[in-house]
């Protein structure tokens, strides 16, 4: 016998549901009111299987009461998987979509193959656009496999997003230390045994594995930080790593994602490079992209390119705004005359190592090794010292080019190299004993200035005991990591026992980054130190709100990536801080400063893609701004006078103001208002309700844990605590051992907290025992089939039914041949009629009917009157329900696609 997919068949004591995978020989099959964790395959050969179906209810053991029918229909709705909606893979992802964020999703149903660059603004979401996107390719069929490229500090990020808040199984991160373990024992490629990975670009951009990663490469690849894969000229490793993308962007089927805040880092060759890998179309557009003239070139565009600040999705929100207000300021600090004197020797010594008596420069590697030192002396006397006295032999001078350029110019151009590139950097060996002797002089000048008679230092302990006075909780970034532990110390002194001090730096793993933050979470007040290696695709808005910028970035785009990782949505704070810290008479950070003024007007000018803070990352204009200022001037007590037109508060204290000349507009087309909601928000609310959104979720599991004797309790903080007392052993499971398990079921969890949503594993667990005790005569249930309540909600006895509908789905792509696929999808509608079940009058209005549903009791209705009312209408249920109340199922919105769909 041979079994549809979507058929309810019976085998071994248990009723299940039939998958597309199965065949005729082996059967695939969930329990109808089980997880996916419980699939089983079943041979009919062996094993006794047959066709099911469900009697009516027996009313005189499955009546319940309101909210034990309630309890039922809200325990199968969250129970779904695969939905039949325009958004098939929402039944299957544990987070609920904000409206804005479904804009990239229905730019890349229009496309085939999907090629999007997704550059939204720092803070709102795009990991989870971009997961949108493959999750549901993944749900319709398209794509079996995808993987995520990114920097190899973001994989952790990625592969927790992957799996709480996609639930996508199995997902591994491959990186020079998993990769091994993950191809051993096994044929073929491990990228065939899992199917979603997140690996490390750098790693796998070598030549020795890409053109492997090239030959089994999944079908769909996400690239983070999209503009450190641009064809950056002069940078090694970013031309690797754009080597690869555009030989994976030459297959014309393969789909592929870019994420970066910072697609257009003023560099132009850079960023139509990224545009190069999306489409043919793109590679002969103008220079120049403004104007009435070239609008049609920037609706090309539009096509692959969303770019949204927040004034934009504010707008898309109705004018609520879900973001908080930033506070932004600047504090300087300035030298004392120990400390004038010693950047005046320092850079002395730096002009006779990197010039020659002609004013030529010398090696590149004392090149480089000057502005390093130089960098280090702006940041602390202690990173300065450990940089002076740091040296290496036998440098290669263009490797020692190559590391230098990225080190002082903040590339990080290759960080699977196992340097850590917060660390001092290192100069080549002492030519001769006098310049050894140098070294060290200078080094005890250095340290000598540690402490008390640091300006930077001090400045910096008062500016941040004034925000934990004020209530932030800031994150202070350094560059290097001496400078971290100098910093910390210092404030841990400063603070005292109340204040807990974290520092982190590039030294320690992510994991060991990720338990170090938490470990702070139960604090009242808490500061934490780090070095860069926090400043990309790491959240912290649950547990910090401020952001001090202790060192100037040399490429500035890091000042914004910084700040974003408190400035972000469902940080819990109405508003963050940013201060900006530098010094009025510091040539470093003068020099830095007029770079990132000089390069702001000059972004806006070029391409019309306005970003908060661009990308300064120009060797050759810093680099002629150095040299210039540092090496071809003779040293004179003026040259330390502020180089920069920036004024200066006399009493240089902070003075705190919203920063609206961040929040401008981009140009409007990038932002896609031109995608009409009005479509698809009556289909969105509809698949919501289908399938249970964020309010069932809450209401099964505060209902359904005390029915089942366990016990829900709420903290003052608006999260619950649930203890599993005398729960079903199933459901103590998804405790995981603990004796309790924090929680939310909306917002941004803080500390051991975890969010409840409809896929979550103890959610998942709850759902399936409700249904599965409701079907099974032979288990109690604290949730019933049937009921009949008394409400002034309706004017004459009215019947409604709840009928549970699954879908067998075929797709079929014109586009790779016209294969067709099998798929699943399952949901509830209402049908309801008025009068006597043997002379129905139908309801044709589903809103009325989910009304009815939510109706609540009026007055009390005993037993003895129910249950006859309840035994005639079951009684009389011989009709089937008219055809004009089928469930929905909708398309995809792609030509090359077709979609038919029953319901059983």
């Amino acid at each position: 016998m041979s079994f549809d997919v979507g058929a309810l068949v019976h085998a071994r004591g248990r009723e299940w549901i039939v998958l597309p995978d199965s065949r005729d020989d082996l059967l695939v099959l969930r329990p109808l009111g089980g997880t996916d964790d419980e699939i089983a395959g079943i041979a009919p050969a062996l094993e006794s299987v047959s066709t099911h179906t469900f009697p009516l209810p027996d009313p005189a053991r499955d009546l319940g009461d309101h909210r034990a029918c309630a309890l039922l229909r809200d325990a199968v709705r969250i129970g779904f998987r695969a939905g039949a909606g325009p958004f098939r893979s929402f039944a299957r992802i544990g987070v609920e979509p904000r409206p804005y964020q479904l804009v990239p999703l229905l730019m890349a149903l229009r496309l085939d193959p999907v090629r999007l660059l997704i550059a939204d603004d720092v803070g709102v979401g795009k990991t989870v656009e971009a997961l949108l996107i493959a999750a549901e390719l993944v749900a319709r069929g398209e794509i079996d496999r995808f993987t995520v490229l990114c920097p190899p500090q973001l994989a952790e990020g990625w592969r927790r997003a992957m799996t709480e808040q996609f639930r996508l199984p199995g997902v591994e991160k491959v990186l020079p230390a998993t990769a091994h373990r993950l191809e051993e024992g096994r044929a073929g490629s491990l990228f065939d045994h899992h199917p979603f990975t997140v690996v490390s670009m750098d790693y796998i951009k070598s030549e020795a594995r890409r053109e492997r990663f090239k030959a089994v490469c999944p079908e769909l690849v996400i690239v983070d930080e999209a503009h450190g894969c641009a064809d950056l000229q002069g940078a090694r490793g970013a031309q690797l790593r754009y080597g690869l993308l555009r030989e994976l962007a030459a297959d014309p089927r393969r789909h592929m994602l870019l994420v970066t805040a910072t697609p257009h880092g003023g560099d132009e060759h850079a960023f139509r490079s990224l545009l190069h890998l999306l489409s043919p179309t793109l590679r002969d557009l103008p220079s120049d992209l403004s104007g009435n003239a070239n609008r049609r070139h920037r609706e090309q565009v539009a096509r692959f390119f969303v770019q949204r600040r927040r004034e934009d999705l504010v707008a898309d929100l109705g004018g609520s705004n879900p973001f908080p207000v930033r506070e932004v300021a600047d504090a300087w600090y300035a030298l004392t005359p120990l400390w004038r004197d010693l950047f005046k020797d320092v850079l002395s010594w730096c002009r006779a190592r990197v010039l020659d008596g002609d004013g030529h420069r010398r090696q590149r590697i004392r090149w480089w090794a000057a502005l390093a030192l130089l960098r280090a002396l702006s940041s602390s006397p202690r990173a300065a010292a450990q940089t002076i006295a740091r040296v290496e032999v036998d440098l290669d001078e263009d490797d020692a080019d190559t590391r230098g350029r990225a080190l002082v110019h903040d590339a990080d151009e290759d960080a699977s190299s196992g340097d850590s590139s917060d660390d001092v950097p290192a100069d080549d060996a002492a030519a001769d004993r006098d310049e050894a002797e140098q070294r060290a002089k200078l080094a005890a000048r250095m340290r000598a200035l540690e402490g008390a008679k640091d300006p930077k230092l001090q400045r910096a302990l008062s500016l941040v005991a004034g925000m934990v006075a004020d209530g932030f909780n800031p994150v202070i970034f350094c560059r290097f990591i001496p400078t971290v532990g100098y910093l910390a110390d210092a404030l841990r002194k400063k603070l005292g026992a109340g204040v807990t001090v974290t520092a982190i730096t590039g030294l320690q793993s992510p994991d060991e980054r990720e338990a170090a933050i938490q470990a702070s979470a139960s604090a009242p007040r808490r500061v934490l130190v780090c070095t860069d290696c926090l400043s990309e695709g790491i959240n912290l808005q649950p547990l910090h709100d401020a952001v001090m910028h202790y060192d100037l970035c040399w490429n500035p785009t890091r000042h914004e990536q910084r700040e974003g990782r408190v400035d972000r949505y469902n940080q819990p704070s109405p508003a963050v801080r940013a201060l900006t810290f530098y010094g009025a008479d510091n040539p470093i950070d003068g020099l830095v400063l007029d770079v990132i003024l000089r390069r702001t007007r000059q972004i806006q000018k070029q391409l019309g893609v306005l970003l908060d803070v661009p990308d300064a990352d120009d060797a050759a204009v810093m680099e002629a701004l150095l040299e210039a200022s540092l090496f071809r001037q003779r040293a004179a007590d003026d040259q330390l006078a502020l180089p920069f037109a920036r004024s200066v508060p006399a009493d240089g204290a902070p003075r705190w103001q919203r920063d609206d000349a961040r929040r401008r507009q981009s140009f409007a087309i990038y932002a896609q208002h031109g995608l009409d909601f009005d479509d698809v928000k009556p289909e969105l609310d509809a698949t919501r309700e289908a399938l249970g959104d964020r309010e069932a979720t809450e209401r099964l599991v505060r209902a359904a844990v005390p029915a089942l004797r366990g016990l829900v309790r709420d903290l003052p903080d608006g999260g619950v605590e649930l203890l599993p007392g005398a729960l079903p052993l199933v459901l103590r499971d998804a405790f995981d051992d603990r004796d309790a398990l924090l929680a939310r079921f909306s917002g941004a969890t803080r500390g051991a907290e975890v969010l409840l949503t409809r896929t979550h594993p103890l959610v998942d667990a709850l759902a399936a025992h409700v249904v599965e005790t409701a079907l099974d005569p032979k288990l109690p249930s604290v949730a019933k089939r049937c009921g009949v309540i008394r409400t002034r909600a309706v004017a004459a006895q009215t019947v409604v039914l709840v009928l549970r509908h699954r879908f067998h789905i075929v797709t079929a792509d014109a586009a790779r041949g016209g294969a067709t696929r099998d798929l699943l999808a399952e949901e509830l509608s209402a049908a309801g009629f008025t009068g006597n079940p043997d002379a129905p009058n139908w309801v044709d209005d589903p809103a009325a009917l989910d009304a009815l549903l939510g109706a609540t009791p009026d007055a009390n209705l005993p037993e003895a009157l129910a249950l006859p009312r309840l035994q005639r209408v079951v009684g009389g249920l011989d009709q089937p329900v008219p055809p004009s109340t089928p469930a929905r199922v909708c398309a995809p919105r792609r030509s090359s696609r077709r979609t038919s769909g029953c319901a059983r």
